[in-house]
C-alpha cells in the first residue's frame, strides 16, 4: 500500500467518523441499524473497518443511509491536497 493510498483511506475514515460524531452515534448503535437493514455488522466489525480504513463505498453509503444523511459535501483538496 502506498502513502497515497493511506491518505485516501484516512480521509474516508475521517469523513465517516465525523458523521458519527455529529449524530452522536456509537459503533454499537450504528451496528443495530445496519443489522435492521439486513447487514451482518457488529460494533467490533465496524471499529475494525474504520481503524484499517478498509471499507467499501457501498458500506459507506449504507452507513450514510443508516445515519439518515441525504447529502454529503466533500472538500478533498482541503484535506488531501495536491499530489
Amino acid at each position: 500500500m502506498t502513502e497515497e493510498d493511506n491518505k485516501w483511506r484516512e480521509e474516508s475514515t475521517r469523513i465517516l467518523r465525523s458523521y458519527l460524531v455529529r449524530k452522536n452515534i456509537k459503533y454499537h448503535d450504528l451496528a443495530k441499524v445496519l443489522q435492521s437493514m439486513g447487514l451482518n455488522e457488529n460494533a467490533n466489525s465496524i471499529a475494525n473497518k474504520l481503524s484499517r480504513g478498509t471499507f467499501s463505498f457501498s458500506f459507506f453509503l449504507q452507513c450514510m443511509y443508516a445515519l439518515r444523511i441525504d447529502n454529503i459535501e466533500l472538500n478533498l483538496e482541503q484535506h488531501i491536497g495536491d499530489k
